[in-house]
């Protein structure tokens, strides 16, 4: 009984410092995820993989434009074209769960494993998880890459989905009804100069309600309340700036009433950022943040250029909700992976 008297008073605790957290509305499910992913190690490997065959060459029974779209992100999270022999590799036999939980990547195998259960477990491969920014020597799965440069050698998968791939599920203001104003809240850490800057420039501006959620040694007064998606839904204008990689709202902004202002992206995960276009699916900043002003009050006074935005970037989203075309994609793209592999 104490012990249960002392876990209410710790979560009594947490509600009253950053009850924002708590907010799970738009987010999804810890318990339904990991649940559905401690099940999938109940059941052998060998009991997906006689099922692959099956699913790839459910490919052929799509009609030509659905094959065009589906090769077309193939080929883009894999971009590999010529025959490669990995040196030490890894089995996918050796890829365990107490592993990646030691190291903090628990939700990187599970995503991983989903898929990689249907392949021979002798199949070797490299497998960096976590927020990768160069591009490896040899082919590897990846969840994020840098856009410009020969990155053919990262081969993008669909990890950390749970955090990054999440979506609004009902935004009930239009783009009209919203404050005319930026808001954005995150970290900002010393590793993150962009961000700084950021905040730097543009702290207490009248057209901006942002501000930094972690304690570190910089700038005390930074720091401000958490804000939950559905307060940050009252806003024209949120601000995706890219952290140690790519920048985790993207998604869901984009698939809200509200635009996404950020500069142009220097890196990409599945959500193929680098295929997002400025000004038509969100708002372009220069790298120095000079324009934001000058952006802001366009589309302020020309709100059909914002709802055309609003509306492309919505139909972007569309295509990672198609679940069983998302299966469809990432077991080619892990296969053609294993194929140019050897």
């Amino acid at each position: 009984m104490a012990y249960i008297h002392c876990r209410c008073l710790l979560l009594i605790l947490v509600m009253k410092i950053e009850p924002k957290r708590l907010s799970y509305k738009h987010k999804n499910s810890k318990i339904l995820y990991y649940a559905q992913n401690y099940f999938r190690q109940i059941i052998p490997a060998g009991y997906y993989q006689p099922k692959l065959k099956a699913i790839l060459d459910s490919f052929n029974l799509l009609d030509d434009d659905n094959k065009k779209k589906i090769l077309a992100r193939v080929n883009y999270y894999n971009k590999l074209e010529k025959t490669t022999n990995l040196s030490a590799a890894q089995k996918l036999s050796d890829l365990s769960l107490k592993a990646f939980t030691k190291d903090g990547h628990r939700s990187y195998y599970f995503d991983f494993y989903e898929y990689g259960r249907y392949f021979n477990q002798d199949l070797k491969g490299h497998f960096l998880f976590g927020d990768i920014t160069k591009i490896p020597d040899e082919p590897a799965i990846v969840k994020s890459r840098p856009v410009a440069g020969f990155n053919e050698n990262s081969i993008l998968f669909k990890l950390n989905k749970m955090r990054h791939f999440m979506f609004v599920k009902n935004d009930k203001k239009q783009f009209a009804e919203k404050k005319s104003l930026l808001v954005w809240r995150g970290n900002v850490n010393l590793k993150q100069p962009h961000r700084i800057r950021f905040m730097e420039r543009y702290f207490g501006h009248p057209m901006c309600n942002i501000g930094k959620v972690n304690d570190n040694q910089l700038n005390a007064e930074w720091k401000v309340g958490r804000m939950t998606i559905d307060e940050q839904l009252e806003y024209k204008f949120i601000l995706s700036l890219e952290g140690n990689d790519v920048a985790t709202n993207l998604k869901w902004i984009m698939s809200s009433n509200s635009l996404a202002v950020m500069p142009k992206p220097k890196f990409e995960t599945w959500f193929m950022e680098g295929m997002l276009v400025p000004d038509k699916h969100y708002v372009l900043i220069n790298d120095d943040f000079s324009d934001l002003e000058e952006k802001l009050n366009y589309y302020i006074n020309h709100p059909i250029d914002a709802e055309e935005i609003i509306k492309n970037a919505n139909n972007f989203i569309a295509q990672f909700k198609n679940k069983r075309m998302e299966n469809l994609i990432s077991l080619m793209v892990l296969d053609k992976y294993f194929s140019i592999t050897n």
